[in-house]
């Protein structure tokens, strides 16, 4: 068993990195989750504690959103309204049941919404040329479902947040990743506020992950601003294959 202060300075560093890769637009539970598993917390209870220590990056990184999100404050405001409710409701349902068919769906929507992401440029021009424009209901439903699977499980949902809004309201990968940015704090509040209530939240292991994502909140921003586009696509494209692949192997 390894020594309590080593694995509260683990779980510190893991919160940095995993406030950097989700705050520049990657997965933070590609790192955050399975740090909490490699410090023998159980799954569900890592799953729970993984939603609540990430409010920091949260929390620090949509405090540095203003200058990327300027002049879509009616789209953040509407998209949060529909990230609460059914983020809440995803909580409620892994709360109340069992989720091992869901799991099973999981790493094909994070492989999807990494491909997705991947092809936005060719969709977006095929778009153009056809003169395409998304439907309110299908924006409506795409954002529905990406919150209910955030409140839960989580992993991947900035992903295919990030495609969604490519595709519909910010074309810029950096702006779209600061508008996520944004939405998701307001969509994860409730939920990590239903967890401490009722779940299972190791909180010896949620507090010095969740002030690592505070810090690493604060630098993912600056860093996702000064990396070329097609770079960060990549990046964050390859985060989501891995998590997928990940999720694949320990559903199985």
């Amino acid at each position: 068993m390894p020594h309590p202060v080593l694995v509260t300075v683990f779980l510190f560093v893991a919160g940095v990195v995993a406030g950097i890769i989700g705050t520049a637009g990657g997965i933070t539970s590609l790192v955050a989750y399975p740090a909490l598993l490699a410090a023998g917390i159980p799954p569900l209870a890592a799953n729970v504690t993984n939603s609540v220590a990430l409010l920091g990056s949260g929390i620090s990184s949509a405090s540095r959103a203003a200058p990327d999100v300027s002049g879509h404050g009616g789209t953040i405001r509407r998209w949060a309204a529909v990230g609460v409710v059914l983020s809440l409701a995803g909580a409620v349902l892994l709360v109340v049941t069992p989720g091992e068919v869901f799991d099973r769906i999981v790493p094909f929507l994070v492989l999807a919404g990494s491909l997705t992401l991947l092809l936005q440029p060719a969709i977006s021009r095929w778009q153009r040329a056809r003169r395409h424009e998304w439907s309110r209901p299908a924006v409506l439903g795409g954002l529905g479902a990406v919150a209910l699977y955030n409140g839960y499980f989580g992993a991947g949902s900035g992903i295919l947040l990030i495609a969604l809004l490519l595709f519909t309201e910010e074309p810029v990968l950096h702006r779209a990743n600061a508008m996520k940015n944004v939405i998701l704090l307001a969509s994860d509040i409730l939920p990590a506020v239903l967890f401490a209530v009722v779940g299972t939240v190791a909180w010896q292991a949620a507090i010095p992950l969740g002030l690592g994502a505070v810090v690493g909140g604060l630098i993912g921003p600056a860093i996702a601003r000064r990396v070329r586009q097609e770079v960060m696509r990549w990046l964050i494209a390859l985060c989501g294959f891995a998590l997928a692949v990940w999720l694949y192997v320990t559903a199985r």
